[in-house]
């Protein structure tokens, strides 16, 4: 079993950036992946709560994936930077890439 981690911005475009969380998911999913992330959190902890759960979640997996975006998200570069850290695969979608509509992230 692989377990996947996806990691990316929420922050700004919430509801946008969301979608791109729970596409990539779906796609990862239909391949057998357990997919892990936080856009589906409940809203009203605090930063170092949500990192927590967060690094939890990427212990657990045997892969991060990286959504466009990432470096400008303090949050995902912590976890990119962790995930390095601890050995993970790590795959990059590339900037400028519309998930919803056909991207494969399997690698």
């Amino acid at each position: 079993m692989i377990a996947t981690y996806i990691a990316g911005p929420i922050s700004g475009n919430v509801e946008t950036n969301k979608l791109a969380f729970f596409s990539a998911a779906e796609e990862l999913a239909a391949t057998g992946r357990v997919v892990l992330h936080s856009a589906g959190l409940p809203v009203g902890l605090t930063e170092p709560q949500y990192m927590d759960i967060c690094y939890a979640m990427i212990r657990a997996c045997n892969e991060i994936v990286m959504l466009p975006g990432w470096r400008n998200s303090d949050g995902a570069t912590a976890e990119y930077y962790y995930a390095k850290k601890i050995g993970l695969k790590i795959v990059f979608v590339p900037t400028g890439i519309d998930i919803p509509y056909g991207v494969s992230l399997v690698c």
